[in-house]
């Protein structure tokens, strides 16, 4: 019914465009021209921006795309923003106009405190919460928090695409498999993923059924992520962040 276009921004940003009919959104849109230069490119008109966080890299463009566009901007409602929103939090649900899509806010704060993703139509949005193969740094938040996050968007539907803020999939597969060696879906993961990268392709979206099953912060009850953590304790969260950490020094 729609399409997806990463637009890659800066070095490993996505901002995300959804189009139907004419009519589109986009989500952190960190830089405005790689934006305007598609809408221009197809004639798309657009109605919405989803902000998932404050970060710069997310949110540069919002301004310039709001001057030359009108677009509604929409942004987390615990967090701090220059230009015009409509404050969101969990709960919320967003009709676009002009695309048949209705989505859902989601609080998930860990990478910063008042981070949120956007779900809906089988699609998350998940900002710089879950990556592929990854999670983002604790900027903000606790490690409870962003396990907490984490575990609300392990809960979604197993067939859920993932379009993640950034392209760190090749290199969170490498610290995975620097805790798991012999982990078979890793080694097929990076396999599949080193071929679209070779192609130019984005190894995103992935899906929550591939985070379930590669994703070592999803995937901290599991006795190998344990062991590999060398945390003194053994319950979730502590697990999480030891790996967290561990992963900051990779």
């Amino acid at each position: 019914m729609f399409e997806i276009i990463p637009i890659l921004a800066f070095e490993d940003n996505y901002i995300w465009l959804l189009h139907q009919h004419g009519h589109a959104l986009v989500v952190d849109p960190g830089d405005a021209h790689p934006v305007l230069e598609v809408l221009d490119a197809r004639g798309l008109q657009l109605h919405a921006i989803l902000v998932t966080h404050h970060h710069r890299d997310h949110t540069g463009g919002v301004e310039e795309l709001i001057q030359v566009t009108s677009a509604q901007v929409f942004a987390p409602a615990k967090e701090q923003f220059s230009f015009p929103h409509h404050p969101v939090t969990a709960g919320d649900r967003l009709d676009i106009p002009g695309i048949t899509l209705s989505l859902s806010v989601l609080d998930v704060p860990g990478h910063t405190v008042g981070h949120v993703a956007y779900y809906g139509d089988g699609m998350l949005f998940s900002g710089d919460t879950l990556f592929g193969a990854g999670c983002g740094r604790l900027f903000e938040g606790t490690p409870g928090q962003m396990y907490s996050s984490l575990q609300q968007l392990a809960q979604l539907p197993v067939d859920t695409s993932v379009y993640c803020g950034h392209e760190y999939t090749e290199r969170n597969l490498a610290f995975a498999l620097s805790l798991e060696p012999h982990h078979e879906a890793l080694l097929s993961r990076r396999e599949a993923t080193a071929a679209l990268r070779a192609q130019g392709l984005p190894s995103l979206p992935s899906s929550m059924a591939l985070e379930l099953a590669t994703n070592p912060f999803l995937r901290c009850h599991e006795p190998g992520i344990i062991a590999a953590s060398k945390s003194a304790a053994t319950d979730p969260v502590s697990v999480f962040a030891a790996i967290r950490e561990m992963r900051n020094h990779f």
